[in-house]
């Protein structure tokens, strides 16, 4: 089997996958836009087996670490095309340089198999390059977060220690007066 067969099927897979994610996608649309539009419709019957019922389930409930976090568009994009897309290109660049360290054919035809390496690679980069720059958007959060973290201690303790001070120099006035007195008081004696 050649590169050329082999870059051929990995094309069929992924038009075929697409467009099977195309019609799904528009049949969620389509339904969900169906039901907006016409709420008086029966929702069709769901199929469930009929489970035998010895112990009453206790409900669990899922929590997220916000509230209404789901599965988007773009989690679903990212899944479905992005990352395919990066895998073949690595994947392709990889085959292309391990075959034409062994194969001399594949050397003279090296202007195509760049050619289709750089149309993968451009869609592949900038994907790379936005997911690195959510990646750094991430990371700034979490210095900014140990920032403000690390203030925030650096403060307590400070005013831990303020308050201890004032406490200590409370006490040491106060002992200073009632030494005082109590060296009135003996004076008077």
């Amino acid at each position: 089997m050649t590169a050329i067969e082999i870059l051929e099927i990995m094309a069929v897979l992924l038009a075929v996958a697409a467009a099977l994610m195309a019609i799904v996608i528009v049949l969620n649309v389509t339904a969900s836009f169906m039901r907006k539009l016409l709420p008086f419709l029966p929702k069709a019957p769901s199929i469930k087996q009929s489970k035998p019922k010895t112990k009453k389930e206790r409900r669990i409930e899922r929590m997220s670490k916000e509230k209404g976090e789901g599965v988007t568009f773009n989690d679903i994009f990212m899944f479905m095309i992005a990352v395919p897309l990066v895998l073949l290109w690595v994947g392709f660049a990889g085959f292309v340089i391990h075959t034409g360290l062994n194969n001399s054919a594949v050397l003279e035809n090296i202007e195509a198999y760049t050619t289709l390496i750089a149309i993968l690679g451009g869609p592949a980069l900038l994907i790379i390059k936005d997911a690195l720059d959510v990646w750094k958007q991430e990371q700034a959060e979490k210095t900014a977060f140990y920032k403000v973290k690390a203030q925030a201690v650096i403060d307590y303790n400070d005013a831990s220690q303020k308050q201890a001070q004032m406490i200590e120099a409370a006490a040491q006035e106060q002992e200073h007066k009632i030494e005082s007195a109590s060296v009135v008081i003996a004076k008077k004696k």
